[in-house]
């Protein structure tokens, strides 16, 4: 947990031509649906042209005294068929949209999946969890709505108003000029809020990514912050990135404030214009009553599509931002990979540096050859980069400088599923899915059969409690089934390790869940199973240390000692004076223990 001002980096945002090009490629392949649906539309539209035609020759016949009823009545049928078919065919052409929108959006969630699934676990450690979380919920919802409902309804808007211009271009030409006046200060209203609406609104989701970061840290670390009373210092820097989110949405508002008064007044505009021009045009004998009825209808129609589209551009540019940010997550760079075999299962790291930030090294200078087939134990004071290194090691963090290898082989440029079979890491941090009992386990192999999974339950003495379970392996557990109290989730970790069966084991502090008593009973249980594997404890009892066949000390980010539990207690050097300090504080406590 940081306690200072800054969170964690944020994962990269695409480019806009990169959303461009995107959209274009998922917008192509669904080609064939696109055409089906503006000749839908494109029909629907005809058909809701035939209206003001009618009615504008009903308009003649009336002004010239020859209309009928029988007229009229045929007039008002037609009229009525028309607005029915216009609103079969409009009906036909959303829902064709929509199902368009669902196959274009579930590709777009698909790729986010491929995306996180494939990130850098480093790049994930050090994003956090709070800009993944907005991206895959936050930003997936307003690219929902943008996807399904925007692109849709503005590809409608557009076909009937590119129609209805030409219907009214082709019933009364001169009418045309009406619209004229409206084209420059919408073309000007919009083309300033397109300048301004993608960096605004990619700042606004940036904003509500940095409150989530903020708040899923301090819900995670609550125990921590209550214990170093870090709350009202977590309060007020969450104000902040609220208060900065507040700013961000503002401005986002300002935008809209401005633009939607100036196209509502536009309009306006082309009808004020049409009924005056019309009158003059009529009064002259340019235009028949009828003609002037009919486009007056025609550019009174146009506010409706016209409409849609400028409404909706906001809330493309919401999504176009959003989309953004869902393709930058494939955008992280990968190390490249090699298909070179390791030579031996031999672990070496040389020379390791590494920083979280650039003014900063947690480590410096680290070597270190835990030995084939010999426990490790790495000790060390809080903060002094054990864990760090336990990252570097299991190739989760990437180092600075150095290398760690395999066999001869890098570790940061070896393929995840192969590294895993070689390296694996268990934190105190263990995730149990919502599934059954069997299904969790054999994460670590899916080939395992029952009776394995028994043996290695009983080798990490996980057997007692699963045998109580009502379905045994077959119990759902996790959320929304039997939830598993820490100590056996970290159970069902272990056993997915030995399931696993990677030669290298990286332990950072895994039994520290259970009691003293427990671990250590477990501890003994994993050196009877782990032995011929090498095995690296990241240790926080000292015990662990003890019983190693190498201990390296890490102190302000360097190994200060290196050698094993008795040549180190024979230097008398720090490692002997903290292990002193430890036997002693253990011998005066151990009365008060038996008391008890």
């Amino acid at each position: 947990m940081t306690d200072g001002g800054a969170v964690a980096a944020q994962l990269p945002v695409a480019s806009g031509a990169v959303v461009r090009r995107t959209a274009l490629r998922l917008i192509l392949a669904e080609r064939r649906w696109v055409v089906v649906l503006l000749l839908v539309q494109g029909a629907a539209t005809v058909a809701g042209l035939v209206g003001p035609l009618v009615l504008g020759g009903l308009v003649n016949q009336l002004a010239e005294h020859r209309g009928s009823q029988h007229a009229i009545l045929e007039g008002v049928v037609v009229f009525a068929i028309a607005l029915l078919v216009q609103g079969l065919l409009t009906r036909v052409a959303r829902s064709r949209a929509a199902v368009m929108g669902e196959r274009i959006l579930a590709k777009l969630r698909e790729t986010l999946i491929d995306g996180v699934l494939t990130l850098p676990l480093g790049v994930v450690e050090r994003a956090g969890t709070g800009d993944l979380l907005t991206r895959s919920t936050t930003d997936i919802d307003l690219l929902t709505t943008a996807v399904q409902r925007a692109v849709p309804d503005m590809g409608i808007a557009a076909v009937t108003a590119l129609l209805t211009v030409l219907a009214l271009i082709v019933t009364a030409p001169p009418m045309a000029l009406v619209l004229v006046p409206a084209v420059p200060p919408l073309f000007l209203i919009n083309r300033w809020y397109l300048r301004r609406a993608p960096a605004v609104y990619l700042k606004r989701q940036s904003t509500l990514a940095r409150v989530n970061s903020r708040l899923q840290e301090s819900m995670a670390a609550g125990r921590t912050v209550e214990a170093f009373n870090l709350g009202s210092r977590r309060v007020d820097q969450t104000e902040e990135d609220v208060r900065i989110a507040l700013a961000a949405e503002w401005a986002a508002f300002r935008l809209r404030v401005v633009l939607f008064p100036t196209t509502e007044a536009c309009y306006i505009l082309p009808l004020f214009v049409a009924i005056l021009a019309g009158g003059l045009f009529h009064v002259a004998g340019i235009l028949t009553l009828g003609a002037v009825t009919t486009s007056a209808l025609y550019a009174q129609q146009l506010v409706g599509p016209v409409d849609i589209l400028l409404s909706w551009l906001a809330a493309l540019q919401i999504g176009g931002a959003s989309m953004a940010r869902i393709l930058g997550v494939g955008q992280v760079p990968h190390p490249e990979t090699t298909s070179d075999a390791p030579a031996s299962e031999e672990l070496v790291a040389a020379r390791l540096h590494y920083s979280y930030r650039q003014d900063r090294e947690v480590l410096r200078g680290i070597d270190l050859m835990p030995g084939r087939g010999l426990r490790t134990a790495v000790i060390g004071p809080s903060g002094a980069g054990k864990s760090t290194l336990a990252l570097l090691l299991a190739g989760v963090f990437t180092p600075s400088q150095g290398s760690v290898k395999v066999g001869g082989v890098d570790v940061s440029r070896m393929p995840t599923d192969r590294l895993r079979a070689e390296v694996a890491l268990v934190t105190q941090e263990q995730h149990v899915f919502a599934a059954t009992l069997r299904d969790n386990l054999l994460i670590g192999d899916p080939s395992a059969d029952d009776a394995r999974l028994w043996t290695t339950l009983a080798e990490v003495d996980a057997e007692g409690w699963v045998e109580e379970l009502s379905q045994r392996l077959d119990t759902v557990v996790g959320s929304g089934g039997i939830p598993l109290n820490p100590a056996q989730s970290q159970q069902v970790a272990l056993v997915r390790l030995l399931l696993a069966d990677p030669h290298t084991l990286i332990l950072d502090e895994a039994t520290s869940l259970l009691d003293p008593g427990a671990a250590r009973h477990l501890e003994r249980s994993l050196a009877r199973v782990l032995e011929g594997r090498t095995v690296i404890t990241i240790a926080h009892r000292l015990e662990a240390a003890r019983d190693a066949d190498l201990v390296a000390v890490i102190s302000s980010g360097r190994i200060s000692e290196l050698g094993t539990h008795s040549e180190l207690i024979a230097a008398g050097s720090g490692y002997a004076s903290l292990w002193h300090a430890w036997t002693e504080d253990s011998s005066a406590e151990a009365p008060d223990q038996s008391e008890g």
